[in-house]
């Protein structure tokens, strides 16, 4: 009977596994495909041989410019930065059980956004700068709302409240800083706090990139404990988990990545709070979810920003569209919680 049991057990686990991996290269393949598209599409359509082409080095009149330039960089930017929303999401809200515990929702976002608000329309500063004050931002305000949360215990509705109340006043400030601005600056800082991939250029899109590179194999060598963080500090700690030192390396890494990520694009809205949730249901529990949820971020990212450049008659931002997509779920989600007494 015991031995009945453990096979039961393995065979469970092999099934899981079987899962996980079917999803995840599902899903990099939707990604792989969405990517193709992004460099396909356009006012001008031009054919696959051309693009390749053009991706080798080759002048090729007008393609050149429009896929090394203008469609290339929009395609890594969407690429890097939506794996980038998609990870922090999902390791902030396992690792504090709760799916409302986001950089979006709990103030991140909107500290790492004031702060490169700031250096661009204060300081007219670009590049380095406003990833560097973006990524000190995004760790100060991870700071603040932890201490104005503190009681004597850590409870999770308390820093949720704390950053809802932080996110509030940041983003009045950062609308105090639409108002002091010059009348020329507001129509891009407007695209800009909308999420948008317009106007991405390659050599702004190197700190992403190095962050992306750094942070996520960290983040993924810490997924097995982030999970037993997910069963409760008492537990986690009992199983040998040092659950100070892997939070903060969790969240300075997501933090930084979605700082940098948040100064390349803006802030893309509900991408870390959806792809989570959706890369759960889709790859199951068992394992960690960390690789699925980048590429789900992938995916939304890329896909809205297909859909707002060809879907409508006027063009739209990225972050309008995955605000759209974002926002039904967050009532959903609230009506729940209410129901189930979480509220």
């Amino acid at each position: 009977m015991k031995n009945q049991t453990i096979e039961w057990v393995l065979a469970g686990r092999r099934q899981r596994r079987r899962r996980w991996i079917l999803v995840t290269c599902l899903l990099a393949a939707v990604a792989c495909f969405l990517c193709c598209a992004m460099l396909l599409l356009g006012s001008t359509v031009y054919p696959v041989q051309d693009v390749i082409r053009a991706l080798a080095g080759e002048h090729l009149q007008g393609v050149s410019f429009a896929v090394n330039t203008i469609r290339l960089p929009r395609m890594l930017a969407g690429l890097l930065a939506g794996f980038a929303f998609g990870l922090a999401g999902y390791v902030f809200q396992t690792m504090l059980r709760n799916p409302l515990a986001n950089p979006n929702v709990i103030g991140i976002t909107s500290g790492t956004g004031a702060a490169a608000v700031f250096c661009t329309i204060v300081l007219h500063a670009s590049g380095a700068v406003v990833s560097a004050a973006s990524v000190i931002a995004g760790l100060a305000t991870v700071l603040i709302i932890y201490i104005l949360s503190r009681g004597k215990s850590f409870a999770v509705g308390r820093l949720i409240l704390v950053g809802i109340g932080i996110q509030a006043m940041l983003d009045a400030v950062i609308s105090y800083l639409l108002l002091i601005s010059a009348q020329q600056d507001i129509p891009a800082a407007l695209r800009w706090l909308a999420g948008s991939l317009n106007g991405s250029q390659m050599h702004e899109l190197a700190p992403l990139a190095i962050a992306t590179l750094v942070f996520t194999p960290i983040a993924i060598v810490l997924g097995k404990h982030l999970q037993l963080l997910e069963l409760g500090e008492q537990t986690a700690s009992s199983l040998g988990v040092d659950t100070n030192k892997t939070r903060i390396a969790l969240i300075a890494s997501s933090v930084c990545m979605i700082a940098i990520a948040t100064a390349a694009t803006g802030p893309i809205a509900f991408v870390s709070f959806l792809a989570g949730p959706i890369a759960k249901r889709l790859a199951g529990v068992g394992f960690s979810n960390i690789v699925p949820s980048g590429l789900v971020g992938v995916n939304l990212v890329l896909a809205a920003d297909l859909i707002g450049q060809f879907a409508f008659e006027y063009r739209f931002p990225v972050g309008v569209i995955t605000g759209l997509l974002g926002a039904p779920y967050l009532i959903f989600l609230l009506i729940r919680m209410n129901r189930k007494g979480e509220l």
